[in-house]
């Protein structure tokens, strides 16, 4: 499996922060809006997606954890609200 692309992720994060309450980037928002990317960033919000049954939440993180910090870092200096 080839690491997933910020242009093939960029869609999917657009939609994510579209759908209601998500505004501010649901449950990834400590990786999307607040720039922390590190492995561990992202399994905690993945922990919350699993706790609110947010399934696009979690296959988000399922992606940025195949990405490097550097490609999650370019995700967030996109504004979506």
């Amino acid at each position: 499996m080839s690491k997933p692309t910020v242009p093939e992720v960029l869609p999917l994060v657009k939609a994510y922060y579209s759908k209601p309450g998500n505004g501010a980037g649901g449950n990834l928002h400590i990786v999307l809006d607040d720039g922390n990317v590190t492995d561990g960033d992202i399994q905690f919000c993945s922990d919350q997606a699993q706790a609110y049954a947010d399934e696009d939440g979690m296959h988000l993180c399922r992606l940025l954890l195949q990405m490097s910090k550097t490609q999650r870092k370019k995700l967030g200096t996109f504004k979506f609200r």
